[in-house]
């Protein structure tokens, strides 16, 4: 009997990992795995950009987890630099183009893995497109930027947007030794917190350096005569640019699925159950950032692009495909970032969210420090907690602060993941020596206080 064909779009973390994980479970001689890559690089950390343009990596190869030759080693056909240009559903089958000389050709699936990942968001403004303005979503982006921060002789860089890819882009650029302004729309940066905890972001981001300029629309980019990018133009007067990163978001990269007719949910990302594979379709799955997740407190899907996510979605996908069973719950929206040696986290739901989904809610905040008070360099750090107003179910943590602060949010995510109350949190048996924690830790003050709250709102 001929082999079946899996064909994967996409050779980035979910595709590949789907890949691999199908190849584990079925031989050559029974699966052909055929994966196409647009890209020049397969199996890389997009995370690990910024830190590469800031010089704490040295190169693209560190952010490598398998090149397209070790791929080729284990029976997966890696073609780089071939696009898929259209996916016919009925016919099952995909047209790709060779990048290199433009030809294309049709090869056909019995089973079709879509792992397109996501897209920066570029927004329709004059000279948007000029040289010397960079989105950073892929290896190919990040040398783009190196080759420009290589060859300019200004030192001005402008930032526009202030989420996680635009704080840890600020950071990269201070690094390089360029003055630093970050645009945003928001009052305060981190739109993935409350105003009340981005305020802490802020504060910290002037203390380095950082000009943060909030409540502002970007209008356009003027260049100057040779086309490079000399400013960027905004509703609140113009910010002198040698380079500019785009860090307002993303977006997923579903212009395929969407001209071949997969349904898509409310953030534009394709729509999968429990197993990845796309509703309505028994031969198609999606994983990555591509794809939009349950999340698991709200009940809604969300767009998350995270590789957390896309090499988990890959493992299921590879079982999945290759004949066995495995399934993808959902999220709670956990993720942490830096500027500098400010740690942001976050997970669950922010208060605008909990309203969004009908919930009503208590707040609770908090500031401790990362180690005991007496012990050399203890820090401050900020802890917020939502719980819901009745049941004292917790709903969502926030925080800021420095060394041991990002991580701490782990142990809300794993308490959110249970349906834990915030008074059951306060018994939690958690690790303590004074180099680590107070002998209440922070996390645990948090939920005391949020405890506390919950029982008055009850009266």
């Amino acid at each position: 009997m001929a082999a079946e064909r899996m064909v994967v779009i996409g050779g980035d973390a979910a595709g590949m990992s789907a890949a691999s994980q199908a190849r584990r479970m079925r031989g050559p001689e029974e699966l052909e795995i055929v994966a196409f890559e647009r890209g020049h690089f397969s199996s890389y950390s997009a995370c690990g950009i910024p830190y590469w343009v800031g010089g704490d990596v040295s190169g693209p190869g560190d952010l490598i987890a398998r090149t397209p030759e070790e791929h080729r080693a284990r029976a997966i056909d890696l073609r780089m630099r071939t696009e898929a240009v259209e996916i016919d559903v009925a016919g099952q089958r995909v047209r790709v183009r060779d990048l290199s000389d433009g030809t294309e050709g049709w090869t056909g699936f019995d089973k079709l893995v879509i792992a397109t990942g996501a897209r920066p968001v570029r927004p329709a403004l004059p000279g948007i497109d000029a040289p010397g303005v960079h989105g950073v979503q892929t290896l190919d982006d990040g040398q783009a930027l190196l080759d420009t921060l290589g060859c300019t002789e200004g030192r001005r860089a402008v930032v526009v947007g202030a989420g996680y890819i635009g704080v840890e882009m600020a950071e990269a650029l201070l690094k390089r030794g360029y003055q630093v302004t970050v645009v945003y729309r928001g009052d305060q940066p981190m739109a993935t917190l409350d105003p009340d905890m981005g305020r802490l972001v802020h504060e910290a981001m002037d203390g380095l350096g950082i000009t943060a300029v909030g409540g502002t629309a970007v209008t356009g980019v003027r260049t100057g005569a040779d086309g490079r990018v000399r400013a960027v133009v905004t509703d609140a007067g113009e910010y002198p640019a040698d380079v500019v990163v785009l860090g307002i978001g993303v977006e997923p990269e579903t212009t395929l699925a969407r001209a071949a007719g997969l349904p898509l949910g409310p953030h534009g990302g394709l729509l999968t159950d429990l197993a990845m594979r796309v509703r309505g379709h028994e031969n198609i799955w999606a994983g990555g950032d591509c794809v939009e997740v349950l999340d698991l407190i709200s009940g809604s899907t969300r767009h998350i692009a995270l590789g957390t996510h896309a090499n988990k979605h890959g493992q299921i996908i590879g079982a999945n495909a290759g004949g066995g069973y495995a399934t993808f719950p959902g999220v709670v929206g956990t993720a942490v970032s830096k500027v500098c040696d400010l740690e942001i986290a976050r997970t669950g739901l922010r208060e605008k969210d909990a309203r969004r989904a009908g919930l009503q809610f208590v707040t609770a905040t908090i500031e401790s420090t990362n180690s005991a008070g007496y012990y050399p360099d203890a820090a401050v750090m900020t802890v917020k907690m939502l719980a819901e107003r009745r049941t004292g179910r917790l709903l969502g943590t926030q925080i800021v602060g420095r060394e041991g602060a990002a991580k701490r949010v782990d142990i809300a995510a794993v308490a959110l993941t249970a349906g834990m109350t915030v008074e059951a949190m306060t018994t939690l048996d958690l690790g303590y020596a004074p180099p680590f924690s107070p002998v209440w830790d922070p996390v645990l003050v948090a939920a005391r206080k949020a405890t506390t709250v919950v029982r008055k709102a009850g009266v």
